[in-house]
């Protein structure tokens, strides 16, 4: 366990990379969201005025995660440090990156809720549907998607580095292949109506049980192949 929480250590040396540049970027949207929302306030119009700032920094943990093994594992397997330490110590790093994220969205919901949208009736954490089921729902989700995002990135990286490039982009070519086939079925079966009434009634704690589902399946593969990743 002790060398588990030093990769911890490691991983937060540079604590730009786990901690400063998600929050900077979470502050910098947060900031553009409530100035467009004041014009448009001031502009006299009426609000709501809801946006999607807030997974700004989501999409940052997924280059978090791919930096996270593919800077740091080779450094860690030099200082002879396990696979699975390096793996599970890797994972902690994120989650408490996921938790502190998760903690601003919260409790900024909560404050939008309480002054009205900070008085101008715009709403950058407290979006309708994330905080239908709840404050502690809404952390939760949000905890999921960094996690889900950066465990994407990083399962990436343990592709790249056991099997190369070549096998990377073949994977998230059909990963895309299916996607667009899966957009075209619905579309010609006409059941874009039942998929928007499946997610809304999921509700943003079933999208994260979901998703906590989808980020261990990712985790088991990846700490499978870093088993046999070369640094």
């Amino acid at each position: 366990m002790n060398r588990t929480v030093n990769v911890v250590r490691m991983q937060l040396i540079n604590k730009q990379t786990f901690v400063w540049v998600p929050l900077i970027v979470l502050g910098s949207s947060f900031a553009i969201s409530i100035a467009i929302y004041a014009i448009l306030y001031t502009a006299g119009l009426p609000g709501p005025f809801y946006g999607g700032g807030s997974q700004a920094p989501l999409w940052v943990l997924l280059f978090v995660g791919i930096s996270s093994l593919t800077l740091t594992f080779p450094f860690s397997q030099a200082m002879s440090v396990t696979r699975r330490e390096f793996f599970f110590g890797t994972m902690l790093a994120a989650a408490m990156c996921a938790v502190l994220l998760a903690a601003v969205f919260a409790i900024g919901a909560v404050v939008e809720k309480a002054t009205n949208g900070w008085g101008i009736n715009g709403y950058f954490f407290a979006l309708d549907w994330v905080v239908s089921g709840g404050t502690l729902a809404a952390g939760l989700f949000y905890f999921v998607m960094a996690m889900l995002i950066f465990m994407l990135g990083f399962w990436s990286a343990t592709i790249y580095k056991r099997f190369g490039p070549m096998l990377l982009s073949i994977v998230w070519a059909g990963i895309t292949a299916i996607l667009v086939i899966a957009v075209w079925a619905i579309t010609r079966m006409e059941l874009w109506g039942q998929v928007w009434t499946g997610m809304v009634d999921a509700g943003p704690l079933g999208f994260a049980l979901w998703g906590l589902v989808v980020t261990v399946l990712l985790g088991g593969i990846s700490y499978l192949t870093l088993r046999r990743a070369v640094p």
